[in-house]
């Protein structure tokens, strides 16, 4: 009698949470190192000659790590579908990490002249596209693992890890800030944090070496036909990619309203100093990571997901302008501040938590990483990303400076009609 051969064992469930996890750590730790500490950065990459020129090149150059997040959407969201999300994940966080490593690395612009911002640029750039696939496939990867009746909960970790990588990238930066002197700042010690994002990044490779594919996945792929899932997400399941870019741009708009642009509203309207307005806003952060897996097991176990996530941005339709309008009239009151955050941040808790299982379950296997990808980093990193400038220009164009708070509450109602259009598949098998 012989023994078939045993089959490999799948990652355990803490393992697999911890390789969704750790890569959108080391995403959000290099953004926000690198917006945080653009204005040392200038003058090291550009001519001094004119400080101005040399911030708005250092902040176009952030502004194009954004701008190739569709193509790597496009591009991982296809490889991924063909060849596994397992595999895509360890390509994208190798792409992620070398850069910072690099980018630690660069020469100054004494040193190599024009060579310093070009090697600037396309460290960015590559960053940018490996972005594009790094949080909708560990996303997807770690709902399609998930437990039965767990989907939001384990899916929830992309965000928390997005989160603590913005989290532990401000205070990277805030501590070779507050530790160095201006002059050895500016010589090297900028270069410590994303040496630090670096040995991240080391960690996140060593994380996801061994990881899998999901059994359906596995399934699925030995019998998929040769059509292309890029172009199956616009045109067979066309109806879902449009409502998940529906939803993926208004909810995305709500995100950089509140968790971006609200402290600088603030410090513009004379209410806070800019300090305590980014400290505010960073403990609202620590409040929404443990939110966030909290209410997904909301979504789970009680209400439909669909519905939890309408209902909260419903909410935050509701109270967008009179909590604006409160911390006016208050003068910058402290409570009045922190409890309007607190409100707020936690609303955009629920979807935040919630959205990746969402996302995911409204694609077929065949093309659902194409579809989620491309869908959610237009929405939120192009549409979303612009949110700071329109709401600046509502300011200026219409002198209301309540405006940017009728922006949100307008966008979280079009992410209401959006879910409204979906159909809910929180309690049905991945299709």
């Amino acid at each position: 009698m012989t023994e078939s051969s045993p089959t490999p064992p799948s990652p355990e469930l803490r393992h697999r949470i911890m390789a969704g996890f750790i890569g959108n750590v080391v995403e959000w730790y290099d953004f926000a190192v690198y917006g945080y500490l653009a204005g040392v950065i200038a003058p090291v990459f550009f001519s001094s000659a004119n400080p101005t020129a040399a911030l708005i090149g250092t902040y176009g150059i952030f502004a194009a790590g954004f701008i190739m997040r569709p193509l790597g959407a496009a591009v991982f969201g296809w490889f991924g579908d063909r060849y596994g999300r397992a595999r895509t994940m360890q390509i994208s966080v190798m792409l992620m990490a070398l850069p910072t490593l690099l980018l630690g690395m660069l020469p100054s612009y004494e040193q190599a002249g024009l060579l310093a911002p070009v090697l600037l640029v396309l460290i960015r750039l590559l960053q940018g596209l490996s972005v594009g696939g790094e949080f909708s496939s560990s996303a997807t990867y770690l709902v399609e693992t998930a437990p039965d009746g767990k989907r939001g909960l384990t899916g929830s970790w992309a965000n928390i890890g997005s989160m603590t990588g913005s989290l532990l990238g401000v205070a990277a930066a805030a501590l070779v800030t507050n530790t160095l002197d201006e002059q050895t700042l500016s010589d090297w010690g900028w270069r410590l944090p994303f040496l630090g994002g670096a040995i991240l990044g080391i960690a996140a490779i060593a994380i996801r070496r061994n990881l899998h594919n999901s059994e359906r996945f596995s399934q699925h792929h030995e019998n998929r036909d040769e059509t292309s899932p890029l172009l199956q997400a616009f045109t067979t399941n066309r109806r879902e990619t449009l409502l998940a870019l529906a939803f993926a741009s208004s909810y995305g708009t709500c995100y950089y309203i509140v968790f971006v642009y609200l402290p600088e509203w603030l410090s513009a309207q004379e209410l806070l100093s800019r300090g305590t307005a980014l400290l505010i806003n960073t403990g609202m952060m620590l409040l929404v990571i443990p939110a966030m897996p909290l209410f997904a097991i909301v979504g789970d176990r009680w209400l439909r997901r669909r519905s939890w996530i309408a209902i909260s941005l419903f909410l935050l339709t509701v109270v967008a302008w009179p909590l604006h309008a409160w911390m006016l009239s208050s003068g910058g009151s402290l409570y009045v501040v922190v409890l309007a955050h607190a409100l707020v941040f936690l609303l955009l808790a629920i979807p935040l938590g919630s959205a990746p299982a969402l996302f995911v379950e409204m694609f077929p296997e065949s093309d659902r990483l194409s579809g989620y990808s491309v869908a959610f980093n237009l929405g939120l990193g192009v549409f979303g990303g612009l949110t700071p400038m329109i709401a600046t220009s509502l300011i200026a164009t219409t002198g209301v400076v309540t405006a940017p708070a009728m922006y949100l509450a307008v966008t979280a109602f079009i992410a209401v009609l959006a879910l409204i259009a979906m159909p809910d598949r929180s309690r049905e098998p991945l299709r």
